[in-house]
């Protein structure tokens, strides 16, 4: 009875271990968050700047595959993880209005 009892609660903790994602996955993520915008930039970057050639149309492509691909991965991390999107925003979200011109403005 005891072990049985014991399984079951050893179970149910493994499961739940395995529903959260690791300290290690949040890593991974955050370092995913950032290859995914260093690869937007390079991507705006050389359709602004660079010459149009051949070489650099693969090039782009290529790092459209990678951006595609790490965004899939984010989401999918996002989703285990019960965060969104928006919880990775730059500009923080503001429940109510800034005081005394708090937001720079005059």
């Amino acid at each position: 009875m005891k072990s049985e009892l014991a399984e079951e609660i050893f179970e149910l903790i493994e499961a739940r271990s395995h529903a959260r994602p690791t300290p290690m996955e949040f890593e991974m993520a955050y370092q995913a968050r950032v290859a995914i915008d260093r690869i937007r930039f390079a991507i705006k970057h050389t359709e602004q700047f660079a010459p149009r050639t051949e070489e650099l149309r693969e090039a782009e492509l290529q790092l459209l595959d990678a951006l595609e691909r790490l965004e899939r991965v984010d989401r999918r991390f996002q989703q285990r993880s019960g965060l969104r999107t928006a919880d990775f925003s730059r500009t923080p979200k503001r429940p109510y209005p800034p005081v005394n011109g708090a937001d720079g403005k005059s």
